[in-house]
């Protein structure tokens, strides 16, 4: 089977996620306590083993954290939640998502065309290591990321600072003081995707931008080599089915929430970008090749801190269940004919009008 009409498609920008045939219905648990023995015999090794809002100073109750299946999760505190695990093991893997969106915008940090920015907000910035790389990048910016789990290092550049803020929350930073707003992947932790850009729109100075990266977890293949019944189809599932229950959405593509909101708000000359991102080495093309590596990477660091939350505490599964599926899902991502799988992502950035510029979106 050729690969190369899929590959044409992972380097083109679609306007609208590709029809997917698959199943929507998650399948039983008790489905992975029949699949085949998980040897590694088929599989490539080359990809590796598993490897109230507040910026006040750190108190016991933001370092309480829940743990589900061995794993620690952010505590409730008011209306923040958030599905991914926050230890050492999650951290590792949002550093390697951190490199393989650096490789899919092509070397880039941003699309928003700002130059010397003054000061520049991080929203959920988890490691920080986005944060970090624009404080180098602008030494003479003053960056700012925030998060409702303290897991950034102590050492960061002199320009980087790192707060406690629940975005979910009427936000601390005064009208009009920020050049630019970044948020990426915060999916499955907005309930309301208007009302975070319309915070991030009374933040954000006149002729200032804002650009916000997101995905669709749901698996998707254009030659029909995802099949229904594989641990990677059923994947986005967990996802879908949590955000469901959490009435929290774990992908604002289909309904193009982030242009919608970003125009809602106010924002003007909103730009996107949606790319098909490759899981898995099947690509031709070298740099599809390696993009998909890394997203494979960034998966198999951290499987069971992904779905625990959704599986052990939605959906009702064992941590035995969990640990099967987890295993099924291993050995197809290291197959050595692996189905032609992609997610989509979107890139979607806007600047706020000028003061005496009229709000109407190009």
């Amino acid at each position: 089977m050729s690969a190369a009409p899929a590959e044409a498609a992972q380097e083109a920008n679609v306007n609208a996620p590709a029809d997917n045939a698959l199943a929507q219905e998650m399948l039983a648990p008790t489905h992975w306590e029949n699949t085949e023995d998980t040897d590694n015999s088929d599989t490539d090794s080359a990809l590796g083993d598993d490897a109230a809002s507040s910026t006040a100073s750190i108190n016991s109750s933001i370092l309480q954290y829940r743990t589900i299946n061995g794993r620690t999760y952010h505590a409730e505190r008011g209306e923040a939640q958030y599905w991914a695990s926050n230890d050492n093991q999650a951290s590792e893997a949002l550093d390697i998502i951190h490199h393989t969106a650096t490789l899919i915008m092509n070397g880039k940090l941003h699309f928003a065309p700002i130059e010397a920015p003054s000061k520049v907000l991080d929203i959920g910035t988890g490691t920080g290591i986005w944060a970090m790389d624009l404080g180098d990048e602008f030494p003479e910016a003053e960056v700012i990321g925030t998060d409702i789990s303290p897991i950034q290092p102590s050492w960061v550049p002199p320009n980087v600072k790192f707060e406690i803020e629940d975005f979910t929350l009427d936000w601390t930073f005064p009208p009009n003081s920020a050049d630019f707003v970044h948020m990426r992947f915060l999916y499955g932790s907005v309930p309301d995707w208007y009302a975070l850009y319309e915070r991030a729109f009374q933040v954000t100075k006149p002729g200032g931008w804002i650009e916000s990266h997101e995905g669709d977890p749901m698996g998707c293949s254009d030659d029909g080599s995802l099949k229904d019944g594989s641990a990677i189809a059923e994947w986005g599932k967990f996802f879908h089915e949590g955000g469901r229950k959490l009435g929290r959405v774990f992908s604002p593509l289909p309904d193009n929430l982030q242009e919608k909101g970003l125009k809602a708000a106010g924002f003007v000359d909103i730009q996107s970008k949606t790319i098909k991102v490759p899981v898995g080495d099947w690509p031709q093309e070298e740099r599809l090749k390696e993009i998909g590596r890394f997203t494979t990477m960034s998966i198999l660091s951290d499987v069971e801190g992904h779905i625990s939350f959704m599986a052990t505490l939605l959906e009702g599964w064992s941590r035995e269940q969990v640990v099967l599926y987890c295993a099924q899902l291993r050995k197809e991502l290291r197959a050595r004919k692996p189905a032609h799988a992609y997610y989509l992502q979107r890139i979607v950035w806007g600047r706020k009008p000028a003061e005496g510029e009229t709000a109407t979106s190009t």
